[in-house]
């Protein structure tokens, strides 16, 4: 079955991938392309409307992003978001000059056209602004539906009822009814009834996974995550015992973790499991190595040896499945059907050899993280793997300063489980993108029973964001802080200080290393 699909023209905005999630929040199936992307691939039955995104050019420079003028003459509604609105208005023959006053923030709007896509928001409300340019004079063919004080058309409708445009971005949290003003696009401007379901998207795509492996036998490499996780229970779900998983255990895995990935997949789905124990490998080549580039280097050279070793045993393997996301593809650059993409497979480590002689099989390439745990709860995975925080694929080794070791890595893993364990019963994980501890193996002074200590300081780490591209840090109670410090410093040996860290990203990244 077909989608009615909305189509996202980006124009290099920071929040195109935003605008393609909102609209599928609306149960709208959405996917982004190029500005120079043809009319004619995107003409169909199921095309329902296009959106133009924000960006950072000026459309009257010269090596200004653009489109083709033949986009306007397509019979679906198109809506212009900053950039997008002044493209579209300068197409359709309205005046775009830089502002005598840029805005960028919260701005008040006041709508005087509130029929359509300002239907049901309040005539005074507040937006998020981010612009040096603005539509300057309008022609006739235009109507006007909101200004802001410094901004006279912050919102605008061609006559044709075509084409609308907004100089500000509804698609952030920071314009409270952004919401309401993309559905009403989506449903009362476009038309669309919204078909985008996950138990369609499963049994669609089962029927696609089906037919195309055949006989054959198709490997997926499970790192414990929720990506590779899912893909390994939606590929089960098609071709049953044809699946072969390989779980790489590197000696840089979380507490019980091993444990908890084959629980799942080979005494619950019975999925054929192979479990490769290449610990010691990993550690001896991380001896008195410190620079974190050089760790990430080592350990993707390894779990690439360990994962091949493994592979070349199983007979009749024709496809590779990997659990790459719609982001992945926007940000790589992939075209459908390319079999010669790059496969991260094991992430933020690095990619498989070329002499691996698979064809790829991505089942969860048009959805992003939230839908994703969507279909895991509908194949009915455990909620702690379907809502299980990211973990970096050099795992625990880019989460201890300098030089990795066994005596290391144990601290840290202890001082995870316990911070895991303590925000779980504060009932915080959930609400929580992203928590982590870091140890810090430089000695602090501190007293335990009657003596001085000299031993390892735990950084703790817990962020909120939607994207992972910007994150704050948490506010977690300071008695959930007082529990997580007082327990790793009494409970794990090596380590007399905890501290909290603060940093935002940007300019901090989330990960230390």
């Amino acid at each position: 079955m077909a989608h009615e699909t909305i189509v996202i023209v980006d124009f290099g905005s920071q929040y195109g991938q935003l605008i393609a999630r909102r609209v599928r929040e609306h149960k709208v199936y959405s996917r982004i392309v190029p500005p120079d992307v043809s009319v004619e691939s995107l003409a169909g039955p199921d095309l329902k409307g296009i959106i133009l995104s924000g960006g950072p050019a000026s459309v009257y420079a010269d090596d200004a992003p653009r489109c083709d003028p033949a986009l306007f003459d397509l019979p679906v509604p198109i809506l212009g978001i900053c950039y997008g609105m002044q493209i579209g208005c300068s197409m359709l023959g309205a005046d775009v000059r830089p502002a005598h006053s840029r805005e960028y923030g919260r701005t008040k709007l006041h709508i005087t056209g509130p029929e359509g896509l300002l239907d049901s928001i309040p005539q005074d409300t507040t937006v998020w602004m981010s612009h040096g340019d603005q539509v300057n004079a309008l022609p006739p063919s235009f109507v006007s539906l909101a200004r802001t004080p410094t901004c006279p058309y912050a919102a605008v409708r061609h006559n044709s009822g075509r084409f609308y445009g907004v100089q500000f971005h509804p698609e952030v949290a920071h314009t409270p009814h952004g919401s309401t003003m993309l559905k009403n696009f989506l449903y009362d401007i476009c038309g669309c009834r919204g078909d985008w379901q996950m138990s369609d998207f499963v049994a669609q795509t089962v029927a696609q996974v089906r037919e195309r492996i055949g006989e054959a036998r198709v490997v997926c490499g499970l790192s414990g995550g929720v990506d590779s996780a899912v893909t390994a229970a939606l590929l089960h779900r098609a071709v049953g015992d044809q699946l072969v998983c390989i779980f790489v255990d590197n000696g840089l895995l979380r507490k019980n973790e091993r444990d908890a990935v084959v629980s799942t997949f080979k005494d619950h789905f019975r999925i054929d499991l192979h479990v490769v124990d290449w610990a010691d490998r990993f550690l001896s080549r991380l001896a008195g190595i410190t620079d974190p580039q050089q760790k990430r280097k080592i350990i993707g050279t390894e779990f690439i040896e360990a994962f091949q070793h493994e592979a070349d045993k199983i007979p009749n393997v024709r496809f590779l499945a990997q659990g790459t996301l719609y982001p992945d593809v926007i940000e790589s650059g992939h075209k459908d059907g390319n079999l010669a993409a790059n496969i991260k497979l094991h992430h933020n480590v690095g990619g498989l050899p070329e002499t691996m002689d698979f064809e790829l099989v991505e089942p969860l390439r048009d959805l992003f993280k939230d839908e994703v745990r969507l279909v895991g709860e509908y194949l009915g995975l455990p909620a702690d793997v379907v809502w299980r925080h990211p973990f970096p694929g050099p795992g625990l080794a880019v989460r201890i300063i300098g030089e990795v070791t066994a005596e290391r890595l144990e601290v840290l893993r202890q001082a995870d489980y316990i911070l895991i364990e303590e925000i779980i019963a504060a009932g915080l994980y959930r609400k929580i993108s992203q928590a982590l501890a870091v140890l810090i193996p430089v000695g602090t002074v501190g007293v335990m029973g009657d003596e001085r200590s000299y031993e390892s300081v735990v950084a703790v780490r817990a962020v909120d964001t939607t994207d992972f591209m910007t994150a704050d840090f948490c506010h977690i109670p300071h008695e959930v802080l007082g529990r997580i410090a007082g327990r790793i410093i009494n409970e794990v040996r090596g380590v007399n200080r905890v501290v909290y860290d603060i940093s935002s990203k940007p300019p901090a990244t989330i990960e230390w290393e």
